[in-house]
């Protein structure tokens, strides 16, 4: 019972947080990782000063490119990172065992 308390007693994060979870997600999401481009929104509930710090973190960001739209939105771009420090493993591998499947 005082785990529960303690749970539910747990820091709320703020509202930069909340909408740097939420761009994000945005970010992360498949559709915006094969385009390699996504447009955020701020909502009505986020602050001017939460969407101020997630813009100038944005704004840091190597390699990303920023357009504010003239309907407020903001359209992140970026360019597929090539990987030049890539080791691949060469050992021959033995090929796993087949198993039935259970249907």
């Amino acid at each position: 019972m005082a785990r529960q308390k303690g749970m539910q007693e747990a820091r709320k994060p703020s509202p930069a947080e909340r909408l740097g979870l939420r761009v994000s997600a945005m970010i992360n999401s498949p559709i915006a990782q094969l385009g390699r481009r996504v447009t955020i929104h701020r909502l009505d509930d986020d602050p001017q000063e939460a969407w101020d710090s997630v813009m100038e973190m944005l704004a840091e960001t190597d390699g990303l490119n920023m357009v504010f739209n003239d309907d407020g939105t903001v359209t992140l771009e970026w360019e597929r990172r090539v990987e030049e420090d890539v080791v691949v493993d060469d050992r021959e591998v033995e090929p796993l065992e087949e198993v039935a499947a259970p249907f």
